[in-house]
C-alpha cells in the first residue's frame, strides 16, 4: 500500500500564490504517476495535474494551464502543485493520488489507487 499525506491549504487572497505537498510513503516503488485532483463544496471531483513518477512527464487541466505547476522530489518521495494567481473557482479540497496505471488513464480518478486526506484551498477577493 501507498500512504499519502498532503499539506499546505490555506485561506489566500486572490491573485496570491501557494505550494502544496504530498509526501509518500510505504510501497512508493509501485507508483507510475502522481496527480492533483480538488472538489468544491457541491461539485464534482476533477483532475487538476499529474506527473509521472519516473520521468517527469506533466499533464495540466485547461483551467489551470499556466498558472499551476506540479513537480516531484523522487527523493524525497513528494509531489508539490504551486499555484499562481489563484482565483475565487479554485477554492476546493485538492486531494493527492497515486495511480499504477498507465498514462492513458492519468484523468480519471477512478483509476488511482491510493488518495490523501485532503486539505483545503480557499482563495477569498
Amino acid at each position: 500500500q501507498v500512504q499519502l499525506v498532503e499539506s499546505g491549504g490555506g485561506l489566500v487572497q486572490a491573485g496570491a500564490s501557494l505550494r502544496l505537498s504530498c509526501a509518500a510513503s510505504g510501497r512508493t516503488f509501485t507508483i507510475y504517476k502522481m496527480a492533483w485532483f480538488r472538489q468544491a463544496s457541491g461539485k464534482e471531483r476533477e483532475f487538476v495535474a499529474v506527473v509521472s513518477w519516473s520521468g517527469g512527464i506533466t499533464d495540466y487541466a485547461d483551467s489551470v494551464k499556466g498558472r499551476f505547476t506540479i513537480s516531484r522530489d523522487n527523493a524525497k518521495n513528494t509531489v508539490y502543485l504551486q499555484m499562481n494567481s489563484l482565483k475565487l473557482e479554485d477554492t476546493a479540497v485538492y486531494y493527492c493520488a497515486a495511480s499504477r496505471g498507465s498514462w492513458g488513464s492519468r484523468a480519471l480518478g477512478s483509476l488511482y489507487d491510493n488518495w490523501g486526506q485532503g486539505t483545503q484551498v480557499t482563495v477569498s477577493s
